[in-house]
């Protein structure tokens, strides 16, 4: 015999009010348990790389800026807030049940000072510019990078370009600076001062290839050795022009000749 169709309407409405009934049940109960005291965040666990700073001090910061428990912590905010203290890259956060947090750190990994000697910001291996205390820790063998905003990458990427050119003349490339129409000036550990000039990265790592091959024999025509050099300027199609110690010169060296010619 088919269902009449009341008895139809009365077991749908008794199903929805099952479900209605559950759900108001579970709606209580979670609002319990997230207001319960034994999900409340007690303490977190800092796991990673923390070499400039130590778990404690990272966990005194942050725990007074966290709100709410184990359920409603917004952890977006909570990795925000890791973030933002000296030395931290990046943050990943993890709810631990029942009332703990354990955050994963990466620390920042300084590449060279950025900016003006009075300033204290820093560039990590990625080429992002950060502020810390630079009396932390010991600093003084990192390079100094100086450029417009937003090129602190590229000025890292071109430093590790030419530092080992430089390095083949047992020269530090201690300072690269690139200036805001695009030309570049690399300071060796020396003090000497060398205009490299703009255009592409390989333009300018070419004109510094050349520059370093044969600063040693155009050196030593007048008695000097690589190491006496105060300035260049390599800002020339076929050569360039340098200053060693009580000598000007200019190097004219051609393209297609194996050995440079020199002229006062």
């Amino acid at each position: 015999m088919p269902v009449p169709l009341d008895v139809k309407l009365m077991n749908v409405t008794a199903g929805a009010l099952t479900l209605v009934f559950v759900g108001l049940v579970l709606a209580v109960l979670l609002g319990w348990a997230m207001r319960h005291p034994v999900f409340a965040i007690r303490g977190i666990t800092v796991q990673g790389d923390v070499a400039h700073t130590n778990a404690v001090t990272l966990r005194a910061a942050v725990m007074p800026q966290l709100s709410g428990s184990l359920f409603t912590l917004d952890l977006a905010r909570t990795r925000s807030a890791f973030e933002a203290l000296p030395w931290v890259r990046r943050a990943v956060v993890h709810r631990e049940f029942p009332n703990r947090l354990r955050v994963q750190l990466q620390e920042q990994h300084t590449a060279a000072f950025w900016g003006a000697q009075d300033e204290s910001l820093l560039v990590n291996s990625f080429g992002e510019v950060f502020e810390a205390n630079v009396g932390e820790v010991e600093l003084d063998h990192l390079p100094r990078l100086v450029g417009p905003e937003g090129q602190a990458a590229l000025t890292l990427k071109m430093y590790r370009e030419l530092g080992p050119r430089f390095a083949a003349l047992d020269a530090t490339l201690d300072q690269l600076e690139l200036s805001a129409s695009g030309g570049w000036r690399a300071i060796l550990g020396s003090g000497a001062v060398i205009e490299l000039g703009s255009g592409t990265s390989d333009e300018v790592a070419a004109r510094t290839q050349r520059f370093a091959s044969t600063l040693t024999q155009v050196a030593s025509r007048y008695g000097r050795h690589a190491d006496a050099l105060e300035s260049a300027d390599l800002r020339y199609a076929q050569g360039y022009a340098l200053r060693l110690e009580g000598v000007s010169t200019l190097a004219a060296v051609s393209s297609n000749k194996s050995n440079p010619q020199t002229s006062r």
